[in-house]
């Protein structure tokens, strides 16, 4: 079971030893980067590179570890007792298995995402250390323990918003998505666009990294956001000669509300424009 990468991912050298070494010591496997770079994609791609399931558990603010092994719905089950429901003598009528629960009992191994788990609060990856280390977990409600009959390949994603646990850092195999180089960028144009004019390429990757590299900029471009410029500038037939096209006063690139996400960003590329205005009287 090794991952090589996919015909609709370009995975780095680096990032296939990380999946394979994850999988090997059957750790999980944290990744950290920007986002956009694929970090939630790649967990889909390992999936279907080793031909197994995909459980996705997609974590919010207000997500608690418990959500990820079961809950027991107690409100359901004293509704039930008091219109004399014959379910409530079976307290398994009330316990909803979480993404976990699912993982550990699949027929076969399966490839288990928890993505953006830097959206829940420092207790949660603490509160999620035992059953990822052992694979097992107790339902108290029922008496029984649920263990791991395929230990799954876990993925785990972060943005990086906040620090995760020592604790939970130990028990991980660590990745950083490293933003891709243009060398990179240009294979995964490829295989979104295949056969896209070269000159349209290397001339929308100049402004992308021109973008990226701006000072004081609040929220760089992404891979994803570059994809969607790409789209449109397709869409609207832009040629290579219009991008190439250096106009001190049209610093903002055609169609930036694909790569600029924000007020702020929008308006220090007005002032740039404006500045190269006043120097080129």
């Amino acid at each position: 079971m090794r991952f090589e990468g996919t015909s609709d991912y370009i995975a780095t050298e680096d990032l296939r030893v990380a999946v394979n070494a994850a999988i090997v010591l059957e750790r999980p496997l944290l990744i950290k980067g920007e986002p956009g770079t694929g970090k939630t994609v790649l967990a889909h791609e390992v999936a279907r590179a080793i031909e197994t399931p995909l459980l996705e558990w997609h974590i919010k603010s207000t997500t608690k570890a418990q959500q990820g092994l079961y809950e027991y719905d107690a409100v359901s089950r004293l509704r039930d007792s008091q219109l004399g429901d014959e379910r409530v003598h079976d307290i398994k009528n009330y316990i909803k298995r979480g993404k976990l629960w699912e993982a550990f009992t699949a027929d076969k191994r399966s490839v288990l995402l928890i993505d953006e788990i830097d959206k829940a609060d420092i207790e949660f990856p603490n509160d999620l250390l035992q059953e990822l280390d052992r694979m097992e977990f107790h339902v108290y409600e029922t008496g029984e323990t649920v263990k791991a009959e395929h230990r799954p390949v876990v993925i785990i994603t972060s943005n990086n918003e906040k620090e995760l646990p020592d604790a939970f850092l130990r028990r991980c195999f660590f990745h950083f998505i490293k933003f891709p180089d243009a060398d990179t960028m240009k294979d995964i144009i490829e295989v979104h666009y295949p056969g896209l004019k070269q000159r349209l390429v290397s001339e929308a990757l100049n402004i992308f990294y021109e973008v990226r590299d701006v000072p004081g900029l609040k929220k760089k471009p992404s891979t994803s956001e570059l994809l969607d410029w790409i789209k449109l500038l397709l869409n609207e037939d832009v040629t290579p000669e219009t991008l190439r096209q250096k106009d001190p006063t049209k610093v903002i690139p055609p169609l930036h509300g694909a790569l600029l996400k924000n007020e702020q960003d929008v308006a220090l590329f007005e002032r740039l424009a404006f500045m190269a205005r006043r120097e080129g009287r």
